[in-house]
């Protein structure tokens, strides 16, 4: 059965059975909790909790998806059988409307006729309970009616059958864990708790189900293959791999494999390397391919030839993915940035492999910080002899010791003091840096009205964030902006400061607020009670209305001349602003 099938017949059960198709989310997420999308229940937090209507927005308490997921908590098991950093997830999702007997009976039905497999091969898992949660009873007799109890094991947190939450809080609970010839194929999970940063749980106003079924493994049973990679989407790539680079040993092409794969997504939804956040993953993924390339000399069209065909084999599905100069330009770029600095990283361990000097954690984070040579970059590239003796964790204790350098530096830069403004939105580290931060805060207010100006009202605040050197405004458009455009919203901008506006507030019901007409952050949960600055001389005809909770300055002739730095895609369909502003003389 072909990939292409298996996603046709996924989705049409479920629309059958009352779900709606939801897009695949980006996997730059607008959740701060995590770094990337890693699990397809991502985009639908808000609706397991309440804050969001499923009716409204979809037309239906139940969604069906196939979600771009990434994880690096797998990153050391990549080349084995089964792991990849980048997957795809299957998904069904209710906020709701139907819970276990449903989920199970169609778990079953789907693996038995659907996909035809027999029942004698799969086997299930439900959690055991424990101090917090109790024994889920329930799931246990549903499985019992499909399968015998000899094939229905009882699991603990340790073992997987309790999920969540994704990010450091969110909804969670008991799952299930489903077997075909003992691979994990399916994980469904029953959301009946909200668990808080401080780990406490508490009970859900409606429960939720949220079911991942991990499609390259499911397509690996149905097509017969031994792994995840020999199936049609990845196999065309790995034989690509093995003839352009025979060096590489199997383990090693299918890691370049996977880091090919996932760097064409990440840059596809806008990501771009960096030395930080999801940047630096990115970053680590291009690095370790670049490595090969220079190690064994292989010819810098690999890129180019491999990325073509995975937007081949991709693109139908995930149009994104049809941006392929885009994406190259992202892999050739970051080959310029480091194929000096690398080069030198493969000179200085050749240098320890003349000595016959070992490298221990503090020659390895040595490599790390000076030639960007990541922990599995040196074990790649460092003769055997050399790293017998080099562990993960004695390397991330070196790693630890230089942040708490880092950090002691930070907070004599802060008067020891830590940051006396910190909304998760505005940062200040002293009263100066405040008031910075309160002018670039007012500033961003304008930028997103200019930006509906010139851009229209499809030009919507994805999120912002404010510091004493910048502020950084995302916002959903479908294109680079032109330089005209960019001069004209500076124009616009200015000209408003120029005006010295007065800076207000009204506060009113969240509902009656809603009504203005008054800008807001779409996906933000609002108090019942909330404030609207707003910017002109009433709040009538002010140029600006949005929700807010300050702080702002008086007059916008406070703020300066407002400056656009750079503009760049960050996701598919979303772009960011970087600005200043500065004092005129």
């Amino acid at each position: 059965m072909s990939s292409e099938k298996v996603r046709k017949l996924f989705l049409r059960f479920f629309e059958e059975r009352g779900h709606k198709v939801a897009l695949s989310y980006s996997l730059i997420p607008d959740d701060p909790s995590v770094l990337l999308t890693t699990a397809g229940m991502q985009q639908f937090k808000r609706y397991f909790t309440g804050e969001l209507d499923p009716l409204k927005d979809f037309g239906s308490k139940n969604t069906v998806s196939i979600q771009k997921c990434f994880r690096t908590s797998d990153i050391d098991e990549v080349g084995d059988e089964s792991h990849l950093t980048f997957f795809e997830m299957l998904g069904h999702f209710s906020f709701g409307e139907y819970f276990k007997k449903e989920t199970i009976e169609w778990t079953f039905e789907l693996l038995t006729k659907t996909f035809g497999i027999n029942p004698e091969r799969i086997s299930a898992t439900v959690f055991e309970g424990d101090t917090d949660v109790p024994f889920d009873k329930e799931s246990f007799g549903e499985w019992s009616k499909l399968l015998p109890k000899e094939r229905i094991g009882k699991g603990s947190r340790a073992a997987g059958n309790f999920w969540g939450p994704a990010g450091i809080e969110g909804p969670c609970g008991a799952c299930n864990e489903v077997y075909v010839d003992g691979v994990e194929v399916a994980t469904l999970v029953f959301m009946e708790y909200y668990c808080h940063s401080d780990r406490k749980l508490k009970q859900l106003v409606q429960k939720g189900v949220d079911v991942g079924w991990g499609f390259e493994r499911l397509v690996a049973i149905l097509q017969g293959t031994r792994n995840v990679f020999e199936i049609d989407l990845l196999q065309p790539i790995v034989s690509k791999i093995r003839e352009r680079v025979p060096q590489l040993n199997e383990k090693n092409q299918r890691i370049f494999t996977d880091h090919i794969r996932a760097g064409v997504f990440l840059a596809a939804d806008g990501l771009r390397p960096s030395n930080k956040e999801a940047g630096y993953i990115l970053r680590r993924h291009l690095r370790r391919l670049l490595a090969y390339q220079i190690k064994y000399d292989v010819h810098s069209d690999i890129f180019p030839t491999v990325v073509k065909i995975i937007t081949e084999k991709y693109k139908s599905f995930y149009p994104e993915l049809k941006k392929e100069k885009e994406i190259l330009k992202v892999f050739e770029d970051e080959r310029f940035r480091f194929q000096k600095t690398l080069c030198q990283g493969i000179l200085e361990i050749e240098r320890c492999h003349s000595r016959n000097e070992k490298i221990d954690a503090q020659k390895a984070f040595y490599l790390y910080e000076t030639f960007g040579l990541h922990f599995e970059l040196i074990k790649e590239l460092a003769p055997k002899n050399l790293i017998e003796d080099l562990k993960k964790e004695d390397f991330d204790k070196e790693f630890e010791k230089h942040q708490e350098i880092s950090k002691a530096g930070a907070e004599k830069k802060f008067g020891g003091h830590g940051l006396i403004l910190d909304t998760g939105e505005l940062k200040a580290g002293n009263p100066e840096e405040l008031k910075k931060v309160t002018r670039l805060h007012t500033a961003t207010h304008l930028l997103h009205q200019a930006l509906r100006d010139v851009l229209g009202d499809s030009a919507r605040q994805m999120g912002s964030d404010v510091n004493a050197e910048r502020t950084r405004f995302d916002f959903t458009f479908p294109r680079k902006l032109t330089p005209e455009e960019i001069k004209k919203i500076e124009n616009i901008i200015n000209q408003k400061i120029s005006e010295d506006l007065p800076v207000s507030f009204k506060e009113l019901p969240k509902e009656e607020a809603e009504k203005t007409g008054a800008l807001h952050f779409f996906k933000l949960k609002y108090p019942e009670q909330v404030k609207i600055y707003f910017i002109g001389d009433s709040f009538e005809t002010a140029y600006s209305r949005e929700f807010c909770g300050g702080p702002h300055v008086t007059h916008t002739g406070e703020i300066g001349e407002f400056k656009i730095i750079k503009e760049e895609a960050v996701a598919a369909g979303v772009r960011r602003i970087r600005a200043a502003s500065f004092m005129l003389k």
